[in-house]
């Protein structure tokens, strides 16, 4: 049981990370519900899309069946690469999942990873289907990080705003978590209106990487749990280059359409 607390808006209340206990089992966690209902929002949203778009109704079931299990070995073996001092006296320890440690972006390139080999071995139009996904991310993501905020998790440091959480007692930190979510939130509804009028396939994956890059690599440099690379923030270096890649796909490929269209209608 944690007790959080809002001081300056004289908000506090404890909240259990467990949501139904089997002693001695352990039991449900809150966070394994909200990560839950995240992908399956998730998974209804983009289906619904993809019908729309012309897509069968098995392809997005497909791409969540394979890259779920896929995505949670991506994620542990990502968090464990770069806090490999943690386990390297305890290589067991690297299978105990369930006491923590996962990085969403191992998730995350786990499951583009996938999606892209799915669509290849399909022949399916791989930048459309990441259209889809992309919104798909997003809806996860900015949902799965109230996940954090049942466990305690994910904040940053001190905070002297009136929004500073206190956990436990504690001096009041940056609930970067909140920060994450909210700046998600605002990019699904971004993306899902340009998805609708995209110039070109690729056009709202290729937004979606610069958008969440820039978010990340800012939010990231507020956080006290950061996994490092020499003294550079691991999630701040793939976050920079998420936001690179995604401007220069952007300016190739919105140049490539406007040539495209530009030659069509001079034969027209």
């Amino acid at each position: 049981m944690n007790n959080i607390s809002f001081p300056k808006l004289n908000i506090a209340f404890d909240i259990d990370p467990v949501a139904v206990g089997f002693p001695p089992l352990g039991g449900v966690h809150w966070y394994g519900i909200i990560i839950a209902c995240g992908i399956i929002l998730a998974y209804l949203y983009c289906s619904n899309i993809a019908k729309k778009e012309g897509e069968k109704s098995d392809t997005i079931t497909d791409i969540v069946l394979y890259a779920l299990p896929v995505s949670i070995v991506f994620a542990r073996t990502y968090y464990v690469i770069f806090s490999w001092e943690s386990y390297k006296n305890d290589l067991s320890s690297i299978f105990r999942i369930w006491e923590g440690g996962i990085a969403i972006y191992g998730a995350v390139i786990g499951a583009v990873l996938t999606a892209w080999i799915y669509c290849k071995v399909k022949k399916l139009n791989v930048l459309k289907i990441f259209d889809i996904c992309c919104l798909g991310l997003m809806i996860g993501q900015f949902i799965g990080r109230w996940g954090n905020f049942v466990n305690c998790e994910a904040y940053g440091g001190y905070c002297s705003y009136p929004w500073g959480m206190s956990i436990n007692g504690n001096a009041p930190v940056h609930p970067t978590f909140l920060y994450e979510s909210l700046w998600n939130f605002a990019g699904f509804i971004i993306l899902s209106k340009l998805h609708k009028k995209r110039p070109f396939y690729g056009y709202t994956f290729f937004t979606y990487l610069s958008w969440y890059g820039v978010g990340r690599f800012f939010i990231e440099g507020m956080r006290s749990d950061s996994l490092y690379i020499g003294g550079m923030r691991v999630s701040q270096i793939i976050a920079l280059v998420c936001v690179i890649a995604g401007i220069c796909a952007l300016a190739y490929f919105s140049e490539k359409h406007r040539r495209k269209t530009k030659n069509y209608t001079i034969k027209k």
